[in-house]
């Protein structure tokens, strides 16, 4: 298969899962269950992915200047501090430490 078919495919699957969602009855996503899993795969497939592009390499993992801007930048967000000044301490974070070392 041409990495055009796997495109291709992909692209036809997602489409389906986002039609397959339109016909999910509204009184079954209103339920507190099902509405609760919804907000919290979110924040669990968002979390996987800012872990895997910040510590993943290939097939290993690498730990370097961007895993404690990461902490810096959690720790500010659970403090709630404007965005942009956790962009500016995480970066700054990550200067630092590419800087010392």
């Amino acid at each position: 298969m041409s990495i055009w078919q796997v495109v291709i495919l992909a692209s036809i699957a997602v489409l389906a899962l986002k039609v397959l969602g339109y016909l999910v009855p509204p009184s079954l996503i209103e339920r507190p269950v099902p509405a609760r899993i919804a907000g919290l795969l979110t924040v669990a497939l968002l979390s996987a992915l800012i872990v895997t592009q910040t510590i993943g390499s290939g097939q290993g993992v690498t730990l370097d200047a961007r895993v404690p801007a990461l902490v810096v930048a959690a720790g500010l967000f659970a403090l709630r501090v404007p965005f942009i000044i956790v962009i500016v301490a995480a970066a700054a974070t990550a200067a630092l430490i590419r800087a010392l070392t």
